[in-house]
Parts: structure tokens; sequence; C-alpha cells
């Protein structure tokens, strides 16, 4: 590759906020010491966020964004990886405090990286990126009833925000589980969508977003929720004995109005997704896995590849919930 590459990057001069894709070369890099040929990224509600602003995240400018990539090592200063090695990076606050994925050469911390399993491709890895990971994980937590806490088996999964990226691959990976997953929507136009990721049944979402009972009739064993709120307040109302939450977003709202009783008398448990921060070996162990919970010709067809200049068209759609499925960058484009 030429000394010179292409990048995204953010700027701000006062109160001029710029995003522009610039050619750059390696000097330009700062941090880290393994040396990455990106050949995907993906677009995440965060990385919205900071392509609108900066999002109150990114602190330094000029700035490379794109929290998630997936490419071939081809520098390392680090005894982990050597040259050659497929590798796939997620969180870890990369691309708000540290140079991101979205520049067909990224450097950055080893710590930082996972070696891709050979089950999956670098393309693939980004069909998924944070979004698809949190689902995994998600995923993962539900099934500890039955794994960890030796609870009954779980058959009946509640998934909010169903057509967002965390929402749609969470049904995929549910219900290759073995569980029956129903999906809250707002979108009516995509009830055959979310049926061909195994929803068996779609709920409109205005028979969540509304004031919560105290306690409600017991019909979820699980419930992933990506969107905070009222409708989380309900989730939790009507999740039954020693049901888990997944609460990996936020989408609707950071707050949650709820009471104490469905913890008390039911022993439901909520579980807080930190996939910025998993550890290096449950992510092995996620990323290892993904390729038997996920269906990739078929999430491919809800995948929207754009290149770095037709991200910066794209990003102000996943900011106003007109994406649905996943959204992957191709360095290459």
């Amino acid at each position: 590759m030429s000394d010179q590459f292409k990048a995204l990057i953010l700027n701000q001069e006062g109160e001029n906020f710029s995003r522009e894709v610039k050619s750059i070369d390696k000097s330009f890099l700062k941090h880290g010491d393994v040396t990455v040929k990106v050949d995907y990224s993906d677009l995440n509600f965060k990385d919205g966020m900071i392509l609108k602003n900066g999002g109150r995240l990114v602190k330094e400018f000029p700035h490379i964004p794109g929290i998630d990539f997936s490419g071939k090592v081809i520098d390392s200063e680090n005894s982990k990886f050597n040259e050659g090695d497929e590798v796939i990076l997620t969180g870890f606050r990369v691309g708000e405090i540290f140079f991101g994925g979205y520049s067909q050469i990224a450097k950055v911390n080893a710590d930082f990286l996972v070696k891709k399993p050979e089950s999956l491709t670098t393309k693939e890895a980004m069909i998924l990126g944070t979004a698809g990971f949190t689902s995994l994980m998600s995923a993962f937590a539900i099934q500890a009833r039955e794994s960890i806490l030796l609870g009954e088996k779980v058959n009946d999964v509640l998934v909010t925000g169903a057509t967002g990226g965390v929402g749609s691959v969470a049904i995929m990976a549910l219900t290759k589980m073995g569980y029956n997953v129903s999906a809250v929507t707002g979108k009516d136009s995509k009830s055959d969508y979310l049926t061909s990721l195994g929803a068996k049944n779609i709920i409109n979402r205005a028979e969540f977003d509304k004031d919560p009972r105290p306690i409600d009739k017991g019909l979820w064993d699980g419930v992933v929720d990506t969107v905070g709120g009222k409708i989380l307040a309900n989730a939790i109302a009507q999740t039954k004995s020693n049901g888990i939450i997944s609460v990996c977003g936020n989408a609707n709202s950071n707050e949650l109005n709820t009471n104490l009783l469905p913890f008390m008398l039911r022993g439901i448990k909520v579980w807080g997704m930190d996939s910025a921060n998993c550890s290096i070996k449950r992510r092995g162990f996620i990323w290892g896995e993904a390729k038997n919970l996920i269906d990739f010709d078929l999430l491919e067809k809800s995948v929207l590849t754009v290149s770095l200049e037709e991200l910066i068209e794209t990003y102000p759609k996943i900011l106003k919930g007109e994406i649905s499925g996943r959204v992957l960058v191709d360095l290459n484009k």
C-alpha cells in the first residue's frame, strides 16, 4: 500500500465542526503498537453521535472516528500479534479518545485487539460489529438463566427496538438458541423482516410506551432491551420469576421509573451489557460462537455497504431511527 491512505477526519475550530475524507500518512497516527490494514468498519449509534458533533465523547481534534474495525496486521511492536494476523476491534473507547476505524490504516494498543476466529471473515465480523457483539452478549446473558443460575429452561424472550442493529441480531441469535422471540417495534412495515429473522410475534411499541403498573402479568423469561424508558419499565413489570433482562441501549430514554416489587417478588435480574470494556477472554469466546448463532447470508440481505464518502451522507439516518439492519463501511470502496 502507498504511504498515503484515506481517512475520515473530524475537526473543530471554535463553533465550526467538520468531517472530511482526506489523504494522510502513517505519521498522523499517534496511538498504539499494532498497525492494521483495515478491511471493514461499520456504523453504530455512537458513531452517529460522534460524526454529528463529537457527541461530547471526542476531546481532542483532529480526530479519526469509528469505534469498530477488522483487518490484517501489517506491523507489530507487540509480541501478541504478528504480521498477517487477522484481527477484530470493538470498544475500549477507540474512535472516541483513540483514533478509530474510519481509516484505511489504523494503529492501536495490542490489548484492544482480538484475533479473528477462522470461522469468520473480516466482513462478517463487521456486519456484526459492536451492535452484533452486544446482541450476542445479551443472548448469552439470557441463556445464563439455564447455564449459570441452573434455572428453568428459557422459552419466551422479548426484544425491544427490534429493527435496530442490536435488536435484529439478537432476534436471530435467540431464535438459534431455541427460544420463542417476540419483537417490539414501531415500524409496522418491518414485520416481514423481523419474522424472517426468527421473531414469532410482532408487538407494536405503543403497548409498552406507556406508564407501567408496579407489577404485571409475567410473560417473559428474558428480555433484551435496547431502548430504556417506559418500554423497559413495562418489560420489567412483565418479566416472569427468575427472569433475566439484558439492558444494552437507551434509544428511547436514559431514565427508568420502576419499583422494587418485580425484583423482590419475582427475583428478576437486570444485567447491563458493557460491551466496550468486556474482557478479551470473553470477547474471544463470543466471537468464536458467532458463526453458530448467525445466518450471515440472511443478515447480509439487510446490510447497506458504504464508502467513507458515502458514510458522511448516511450517518444522520441512524440518529433519526431510519436505519434497519446494519451499515457496513468498506474501506476499499
